[in-house]
């Protein structure tokens, strides 16, 4: 075969049989191996999306939140509430920590509720008369915005009018 000339600038020790350059090969291969770590940890959910539920009881109530706890920036996902009055409730009313609106948007709720309205910052949605033994769901659907990264409160609250029947405790972590 025909030596073919090697165009200037090129040193064939060096940029074609790695001469003095034996290492680099390893730093590729880490950084690499790096970009595979965050593929694998988001297969094992790390970085969110799959919903949890969390569920509370009392006398008057039973209330499911199933919802993710994590989630990453730019996602669309669901959060459904699910009550399961033991005793007529009058005046349902679902009360929701800062973190479920503060940097999400709101693309629907459904049913939608009787009324919406603010209280201490926390979003309050007047679900109206949940008769006894009967169940209520209502689903949410969220967009998480990309800028909005951190850890937030998302505790629900149960409410018939004034009082108080239960209350979840919730946090949410959104990766970027």
């Amino acid at each position: 075969m025909a030596d073919v000339p090697v165009p200037d600038g090129i040193d064939l020790a060096r940029h074609r049989d790695m001469r003095g350059r034996r290492w680099h090969i390893w730093v590729r291969r880490a950084l690499l191996g790096v970009v595979g770590l965050f593929v694998l940890a988001a297969l094992f959910n790390v970085f969110g999306q799959r919903p949890t539920t969390a569920q509370a009881s009392s006398p008057e109530a039973d209330l499911k939140v199933y919802a993710p706890d994590r989630v990453r920036g730019g996602l669309l996902w669901e959060a459904r509430f699910t009550i399961h009055a033991n005793v007529d409730v009058k005046q349902a009313t679902l009360v929701l920590g800062q973190g479920w609106l503060e940097g999400n948007t709101i693309n629907t709720i459904e049913p939608s509720p009787v009324g919406e309205g603010s209280r201490n910052g926390s979003l309050t949605l007047t679900l109206g008369h949940i008769p006894k033994g009967q169940r209520y769901e209502l689903y949410m659907q969220f967009q998480t915005n990309p800028t909005n990264i951190g850890h937030r409160n998302a505790d629900v609250q149960l409410e018939d009018g004034e009082k108080l029947l239960l209350s979840i405790h919730r946090t949410i972590w959104i990766f970027p």
